[in-house]
């Protein structure tokens, strides 16, 4: 399906008013679901977004976005922070941030004679560090993967 003519379906469908602009695919986008651009009015959306979280919170991000674009063209507050945005998003049922797409991982350290507990993301050389509290030696016990947030 074309993504221009999904989003004016959203549109329609959603806020009750249509979508002139064009709407685009961007591969460079990295933290970010979408972007607005007041100044020719175009909306930018991930792909990788749709990949990997698919239709419901890839409708979700499109609805944000328009959020952006309505509240803009009627003259009204359309950044984060204004109250118009967030009543209209909670209103359609946007998303207010883009689930991170990085998947995390931490090291998990153990001391030996405390159990003191340590989360790192960098390996420690258990020859160097020692735990802070009771000066034992520390064991490596697993790698722990981060979930994503909603």
């Amino acid at each position: 399906m074309n993504l221009t003519k999904y989003v004016q379906e959203v549109s329609l469908e959603d806020f009750g008013r249509p979508f002139l602009h064009q709407a685009i695919w961007n591969t460079r986008l990295r933290s970010t679901g979408g972007r607005f651009f007041p100044k020719d009015g175009h909306l930018d959306f991930n792909p990788k977004i749709l990949e990997r979280f698919g239709w419901e919170m890839f409708r979700k991000i499109v609805r944000h976005e328009l959020c952006h674009y309505h509240l803009y063209y009627m003259k009204k507050g359309y950044r984060h922070q204004d109250k118009d945005f967030k009543v209209l998003l909670k209103e359609v049922d946007g998303v207010r941030y883009t689930p991170s797409l990085e998947r995390g991982s931490f090291k998990i350290y153990v001391c030996t004679i405390c159990g003191q507990v340590y989360k790192r993301k960098r390996r420690i050389d258990l020859q160097k560090y020692r735990c802070g509290r009771c000066r034992g030696h520390l064991k490596y016990q697993k790698t722990s993967y981060q979930e994503n947030r909603p």
